[in-house]
């Protein structure tokens, strides 16, 4: 038999979990890239992106004036890394208009080439930039020149520094120059 004062305690507790602040979360805004590019690949496979511990997380984070790094309490609609891919593979298939898929590659034969970035920061910054860092690796299947080089893209943030939606847009605007970077120089 359940007592009232045990009812009552439930009842406290549901309205305070209710009562919570509801998640706030932001997504880079989809845009196509205006650039076309040749590539000398036929297909590509973009592995997912590696970054590091801090932007794996879903917050969103900001490089203070002294340097640190925190959250700022808001979150990335999706997971970084694979945001990003999706990105990345959506941005390189407009860019050079070949057949471009994130890892697993769907397809019975293998793609051309695998697209591999690790990227080594990936936050906005105090001073309203958007930083975007690492390097990239382009694999043959079988043939063809594989090539590697590093990235480090700024994107300014507009509009206010501090806002989750001009982030997000800031980080956008980034991935797609990190995937004309990747175009141009890699394949």
């Amino acid at each position: 038999m359940i007592n009232t004062g045990s009812m009552a305690a439930l009842g406290l507790v549901t309205l305070i979990a209710a009562c919570g602040s509801p998640e706030v979360r932001v997504a880079s805004p989809v845009t196509a890239p205006e650039t076309r590019l040749r590539s000398s690949f036929s297909s590509l496979e973009v592995s997912e992106v590696t970054l590091p511990s801090y932007a794996a997380a879903e917050d969103i984070y900001m490089r203070a004036a002294d340097g640190t790094i925190s959250p700022m309490g808001t979150l990335w609609a999706d997971l970084p890394a694979r945001s990003i891919t999706l990105q990345l593979s959506r941005d390189l298939g407009a860019i050079t208009g070949v057949t471009v898929a994130p890892e697993p590659w769907p397809f019975r034969a293998y793609a051309a080439a695998k697209v591999d970035v690790r990227i080594e920061e990936l936050l906005a910054t105090a001073e309203g930039v958007f930083r975007l860092s690492g390097q990239y690796f382009i694999a043959p299947e079988a043939g063809g020149r594989a090539s590697a080089g590093s990235f480090a893209i700024e994107e300014p943030i507009v509009g206010d520094t501090g806002s989750p939606t001009a982030i997000a847009a800031a980080r956008g605007r980034a991935v797609g120059r990190l995937a004309e970077t990747i175009a141009r120089k890699g394949l």
